[in-house]
């Protein structure tokens, strides 16, 4: 802390025009300096490289001279043995031939070649297959490498796959020595055609206790026929079908031919199995033996279907497929008789299974639609709309039956809602209208469109709909959850129940009755010529001058209104009313009510 001086000797300068550098002759701020004081780490150095400095660096060994894969690798060929199978389309003999070939690695530049050795009379292009070239390994521009081949794999080189059997001993010790693990060498697969054209020519010595020319010779055209049945009911939509076996004692064969009936609805194919030797018995058939095979020679077959493995009353299994034999003709029953000494030949009865009949389940009704629309779905996979009862329909085109109802509801506002029934005799439909009344709060309209309307209580299998007899003045019908009271009817509902009376019940025309006695009584009274109470009509018609002349001053008022508001104050629809309540009435709806009119009416 006491040290105050901090300089630094000059250690740059310029000599002859050239800037250089040199030692410092002193420390910082004049210290003395030490000749050749190096540090810890400089030292450690030093005596790290002491035998470089005492001896110099060794020499070291020139490096190898570069050589160029072409000359490192010049004929230096990797050899593999593989094959490939080709099919053989049309060709009845062979379905597929295998082809060896041998595929080439040059290492100089990493190309490849497929060569098959050419074999004398084989009448195929053989020879080089691919040419030498860089061999592409998959779509985005890799070529095959050393590195991808090895014994027991596949190579796929333009379309076509190559199985890698083995290789030879120079390919062999080369991948090896570059620390690839090969697999174990596997048998070439020859070509089966080849190798039966090899094996010697089958000799065929006709034994000497048989003779198929004699055979032919005393059976020629004799054929023996079997009446069967196939019986395959236990599976879905089996059924007995009825065929004819025929035995051909010529050769041997077998023919099943089967049986069609008029108007069956099956195609014209008459023959199920063509003539042919069927086997009976196989010789230790395999697991790995396929059941459906073109063609069966005896080395595969131990026993062969003859004459004496089918008999009336039994059954017989050809290639799958189980026949019950229940009767045959006159020829095969002497065949038999005088051949084999058999004589009992009853024809076995064949009764037809019955059919269970599965019952119809119909699903609950979702809601949707008609009842009966919705019904056809369940009958038809292309169903038909109901039928109409067209002469009903005709008859009853433009009768409609009309009512009043009343919403029947807790709320107050809604207990005042006038709505239109009409019920139409054509399809026994039913619509509600609300008529539109201004400063309501409701706006009118159609309520419920044309639809039939099933009673309370009724279920989807037994529905009741609403029908005439019905709707009764007073009475309560339900449509879909809202309940409404019939409060008035047409005059044309009590004139087309009259003119049907046989028709409707008693009560119903009764109740249109009584409630149109009170209007017809006005309607005669003011038709009729009589005076009444000491009023003639006349006098009764100036008055109604009067009073019409009187309301039309005040054009304020709304007719509508005032028909409706006397409407709901005739509750029981008689058509008259008290004179204090009729007086309470036009003043709440401001009706100018003349005291000497009112008196005269």
């Amino acid at each position: 802390p006491q040290k105050t001086s901090f300089h630094r000797s000059q250690t740059l300068g310029y000599k002859n025009g050239f800037a250089f550098s040199r030692l410092p002759t002193v420390g910082i701020g004049g210290e003395r300096l030490y000749v050749n004081q190096l540090s810890q780490a400089e030292l450690d150095e030093l005596s790290n490289q002491r035998p470089t400095l005492t001896y110099r660096p060794a020499k070291l060994a020139p490096p190898p001279r570069f050589l160029p894969a072409h000359v490192a690798f010049d004929k230096k060929i990797l050899k593999f043995d593989a094959y490939f199978q080709e099919d053989v389309p049309l060709s009845t003999e062979e379905h597929y031939r295998i082809r060896q070939v041998g595929i080439y690695y040059y290492l100089e530049d990493d190309s490849m070649s497929v060569i098959e050795p050419a074999v004398q009379n084989s009448g195929l292009l053989q020879g080089k297959l691919v040419r030498r070239h860089q061999v592409p390994k998959n779509d985005r521009g890799d070529h095959y490498h050393w590195k991808d081949l090895n014994r027991g794999m596949n190579i796929t080189m333009y379309g076509r796959t190559y199985r890698i059997v083995d290789c030879d001993p120079f390919t062999e010790v080369f991948l090896e020595s570059q620390g690839i693990e090969l697999n174990p060498p596997e048998k070439m697969v020859f070509d089966p055609y080849t190798e039966l054209r090899r094996m010697p020519l089958r000799k065929y010595i006709t034994p000497s206790d048989f003779d198929k020319l004699k055979q032919f010779l005393t059976y020629d055209k004799q054929v023996l026929r079997f009446y069967a049945m196939w019986d395959d009911t236990d599976n879905m939509f089996g059924e007995s079908r009825p065929y004819i076996i025929h035995y051909y004692l010529a050769d041997d064969t077998v023919e099943v031919r089967e049986v069609y009936k008029q108007n069956d609805g099956r195609d014209p194919f008459p023959i199920l199995i063509k003539r042919q030797r069927l086997p009976k018995t196989f010789v230790d058939k395999k697991k790995t033996f396929p059941s459906c095979v073109l063609e069966i020679s005896d080395q595969e077959v131990l026993q062969w279907y003859t004459a004496k493995d089918f008999a009336v009353g039994k059954s017989t299994t050809l290639l799958g497929r189980t026949f019950f034999i229940y009767d045959c003709d006159e020829f095969t029953r002497n065949f038999y008789r005088d051949k084999f000494g058999i004589t009992d030949f009853q024809p076995v009865e064949i009764k037809k299974k019955e059919v269970e009949e599965v019952p119809q389940v119909i699903p609950p009704y979702n809601g949707f639609g008609i009842l009966e629309d919705s019904l056809q779905n369940c009958f038809s996979l292309f169903p038909k709309p109901p039928r109409k009862d067209v002469i009903k329909m005709l008859e009853n085109d433009h009768k409609v039956l009309r009512y009043q109802v009343a919403l029947e509801s807790p709320n107050p506002e809604d207990r005042k809602r006038r709505f239109i029934l009409s019920y139409f005799l054509s399809d026994d439909m039913i619509s509600i209208y609300e008529p539109p009344v201004r400063n309501s709060g409701i706006i009118g309209g159609k309520y419920l469109g044309k639809t039939r309307v099933t009673k309370p209580g009724s279920t989807t299998e037994n529905a009741t709909y609403y029908k005439p007899s019905d709707f009764i003045i007073g009475s309560t019908i339900e449509v879909f959850g809202h309940r409404f009271v019939i409060t008035d009817a047409d005059e044309y509902v009590l004139n087309y129940m009259e003119s049907n009376a046989e028709s409707f019940p008693a009560a119903t025309l009764q109740s249109l009755r009584d409630h149109f006695r009170p209007r017809q009584v006005v309607k005669e009274t003011a038709n009729s010529d009589t005076p009444m109470l000491g009023t003639s009509k006349q006098e009764l018609d100036e008055l109604i001058v009067q009073v019409q002349e009187e309301l039309k001053l005040h054009k304020h008022l709304n007719n509508k209104n005032i028909q409706e508001a006397f409407l709901q104050c005739d509750k029981d629809g008689s058509g008259t009313m008290d004179k204090a309540k009729f007086v309470d009435l036009c003043a709440s709806l401001s009706v100018p009510t003349n005291a000497v009119l009112l008196n005269k009416v």
